[in-house]
């Protein structure tokens, strides 16, 4: 019998596209022969819905929810969520839910699922709530507890938390909403905080993540601090001026980027005590408002935050890092990862969007510094009470001072995240490491939920079947994954190739043999590479490695603490050297292939004539 995985994704808060490609990737990586995946997704009024599979895989929230056809008419071609029709009722609720799915009650979970993954983010889904909830229903999950969630959720409570324990922390001060927003000269308030800090400096909220609504600035100025400021509170301050010196086609522009989750305050929001649920409507609202005599406009989110953090800015290499237990409990910190982005901010855009910014594993240090780091990360999981994994961030400056910032009890879940990315450096794949998190979870659970039968068992038969599984006779058919290539679309061969094999590593009837192809139109170059190769940024990042592959010795020592992990979880071979192979060596290899390749070769038949 499989243990049923309910796949927790979606949600209300900013971060939920973020929540629904993650759900994707878990949902699909998942081990097929352990676990049978359940997709429950929360929509924007809380319901959870037990999601028919296909709209899994549709691009965002918006291209199927709500139905295209309940839309209401948008001249300006605004995509909106379901929170834009307003204040709906249940049987309305049901009308669109039915469309996609079942509704369930969160009293029926723990007949639906034996364990819930959590690929929640943000309010309700890392802050402790959803936690909260399940426990309640005796349900295991996945990460974290109940109060290291909420520590985890809180930068300002984290700060101090940290700074008590010894921990350098970035230099910082709050604003609270009130004390903002409830004088009639914020210039003073600007004047009696700048004592207390120096620029440049980063403002933020305290209880968002992927770095929404962040700001860095870089000079004494009142204005630009008021629009930070206002920018990570969630609201905008509208004039007159700045309003009507736009062409109308700026305007539709303007509210579409105003009420983005991603990078405005969203929506809806509320002007005075109104509350204005579409784009269109606010659109029409603002042209209202300013014919009258309106010479500013406050537009607050109705889901606006109530405290802010400003704080120092830090020069120096920035590196994140994830954090696991080990098979004894002991915290472990796998390689951490230095971040290079185009720009000075790792904001939303440079976090999920390709090509804005380089992951370099282990971070680019002399081995005993990336050692500090790891020991200093481990050393506040353990400082935190958290359980299972963590994604902890930071710095490390030109004279050695290393300073932690926003430790998560969760991390994204996307195929390129630093979750995954830094497991493959000891020879997890997806599938492996998210069966390992799984596992750890339920021991976790243990501990935390008074259930004495239910909970044990349900760990006993994991580690039953995890272990049938792996001295059985392997019968799976070996695929060859060929990807990359010398051509123009050599990068989107490797994220096919990659999506490929994460399919086909949790199929229970096949295994993946990832193969990178390079070379010229005279000669073809075949490497069967390891997991950590296949898993670096684009395919030029994956020819260097081949070519020059040297496993640094950090990355020797961690594969080393983790030998319990990867002598139970890992494939043979996932952290060997490339290994050049030739098409007849493939051919007594592998019982088929898979040609994720693009361009020439690949489309043209030179490939498919060497098979």
């Amino acid at each position: 019998m499989k243990t049923r995985i309910g796949v927790i994704f979606g949600g209300s808060s900013r971060e939920r596209e973020i929540s629904f490609a993650g759900g994707r990737t878990v949902y699909d990586n998942l081990d097929k022969a352990l676990f049978d995946p359940v997709p429950v997704f929360i929509d924007s009024f809380g319901n959870f819905i037990l999601i028919n599979w296909e709209f899994i895989y549709k691009g965002s929230i918006r291209d199927f929810f709500p139905p295209q056809d309940q839309l209401p008419p948008s001249p300006n071609e605004y995509q909106i969520y379901a929170e834009s029709l307003g204040e709906i009722g249940q049987p309305d609720q049901l009308k669109l839910i039915n469309r996609i799915g079942t509704r369930i009650e969160p009293s029926s979970l723990n007949t639906l699922i034996d364990f819930a993954f959590l690929c929640l983010h943000g309010s309700d889904g890392e802050d402790g709530r959803i936690q909260g909830l399940l426990e309640y229903y005796r349900i295991p999950y996945s990460g974290s507890g109940i109060l290291s969630s909420c520590i985890g959720m809180n930068k300002a409570l984290q700060k101090v938390l940290m700074k008590n324990a010894g921990f350098n922390v970035p230099e910082f001060i709050t604003l609270e909403r009130k004390k903002w927003f409830g004088t009639a000269n914020q210039k003073d308030i600007y004047t009696e905080l700048k004592s207390n800090f120096s620029f440049p400096c980063v403002v933020k909220s305290s209880n968002q993540g992927s770095s929404i609504g962040v700001s860095v600035l870089h000079e004494d100025d009142f204005e630009k601090f008021r629009y930070a400021v206002n920018k990570s509170f969630f609201t905008y301050s509208l004039t007159r001026d700045e309003w009507n010196t736009k062409s109308f086609e700026e305007k539709v522009e303007f509210v579409r980027t105003l009420t983005d989750i991603r990078e405005g305050i969203g929506i809806p929001v509320k002007i005075s005590s109104k509350i204005i649920f579409h784009p269109e409507e606010l659109l029409s609202n603002l042209n209202q408002l300013f014919s009258e005599p309106e010479d500013v406009i406050l537009i607050e989110s109705v889901e606006g935050e109530s405290e802010i953090l400003i704080e120092e800015f830090i020069e120096g290499k920035e590196f994140s890092c994830i954090v696991i237990e080990n098979t004894d409990g002991t915290p472990v910190a796998l390689p951490p990862t230095e971040i290079r982005k185009g720009k000075e901010l790792f904001d939303y855009r440079s976090k999920y969007l390709p090509g804005l910014s380089r992951k370099i594993t282990p971070i680019h240090l002399p081995s005993e510094e990336i050692h500090r780091i790891r020991k200093e990360c481990e050393n506040l999981f353990s400082k935190l009470s958290f359980n299972v994994y963590a994604r902890i961030d930071g710095f490390i400056k030109s004279d050695g001072t290393i300073l932690l910032n926003d430790p998560n009890t969760t991390s994204g879940m996307l195929p390129s995240s630093f979750f995954f990315h830094q497991a493959a450096e000891i020879g997890l794949n997806p599938s492996q490491f998210i069966t390992y998190i799984i596992r750890m979870s339920i021991e976790a659970r243990i501990r935390d939920i008074k259930s004495y039968k239910i909970i044990p068992w349900l760990l006993q038969h994991l580690d039953r079947n995890i272990t049938s599984l792996k001295s059985s006779k392997n019968s799976k058919k070996k695929i060859a994954v060929i990807m990359g290539g010398y051509s123009s679309e050599r990068h989107i061969s490797v994220e096919s190739g990659r999506n490929i094999y994460e399919k086909l590593s949790s199929s229970d009837r096949y295994q993946p043999v990832p193969i990178f192809l390079s070379g010229n139109d005279k000669e073809h170059t075949l490497h069967l590479i390891p997991v950590n190769v296949l898993l670096k940024d684009n395919a030029d990042d994956i020819k260097e490695k081949v070519e020059n592959f040297d496993r640094h010795p950090v990355i020797n020592d961690i594969i080393s603490e983790c030998a319990g992990i990867t002598g139970r979880y890992a494939s043979e071979g996932n952290v060997q050297p490339p290994l050049l192979i030739s098409y007849q060596e493939l051919a007594s290899t592998v019982d088929g292939v898979f040609i994720a390749l693009h361009g020439r070769p690949g489309e043209d038949g030179v490939v498919q004539s060497k098979l």
